[in-house]
């Protein structure tokens, strides 16, 4: 079957940016990482919010006067700008590095990669990924950790290198289990 010339196959797609994580992720997961913040560490959720703010050119008590599902679905909606990449990226590893420690230890367990014991790699990252272990742990993960959730990880996890691994890369790009938002029937 020819490919079609102007859609490049999913193994050339490169890995997502941490906006595009938030324009194609299920709002409900930006809200289990506020919820988060709010619960575990109300000052980087305060300084995300002042952050974005100052980049839109709002006061943040602006923001903050707004009822909590609008302020969820304000700073939800700006994180999906190209210019908010960096406090995006940001809020996303110190949610995963510091709220899902467990997910991130077990991927690199499986992947064998050497980490503290909380998910942070200790080392240099592997150049290559091994298809048969990612495929196998990602399979194990999604029976114990929200598909979701394990999808913005991984993404996540691929922004660490340039231009992200080709295997995680095209694993994201055909497991159709790995979506960050369910399909809206039309």
């Amino acid at each position: 079957m020819p490919l079609n010339r102007l859609t490049p196959p999913p193994f050339l797609f490169p890995a997502v940016k941490a906006h595009e994580i938030y324009t194609a992720v299920d709002p409900a997961i930006v809200t289990q990482i506020l919820d988060w913040f709010r619960a575990n560490d109300k000052n980087v959720y305060k300084s995300a919010v002042a952050t974005l703010a100052g980049n839109r050119k709002l006061r943040p008590v602006f923001i903050q006067k707004k009822s909590l599902a609008d302020q969820y679905a304000w700073v939800h909606k700006t994180l999906k700008l190209n210019a908010c990449e960096t406090i995006g990226e940001h809020l996303l590893q110190a949610y995963l590095m510091a709220g899902q420690q467990s997910l991130l230890a077990m991927f690199c367990d499986g992947l064998g990669i050497p980490h503290d014991g909380k998910g942070s790699v200790v080392g240099e990252l592997p150049k290559k990924l091994d298809t048969t272990r990612l495929a196998e742990t990602i399979d194990r993960l999604i029976g114990l950790f929200d598909p979701k959730l394990l999808t913005v990880y991984l993404h996540c996890f691929n922004l660490q290198v340039p231009n992200g691994w080709p295997e995680l890369t095209e694993k994201l790009n055909s497991d159709e289990r790995l979506v960050l938002r369910d399909k809206v029937e039309s």
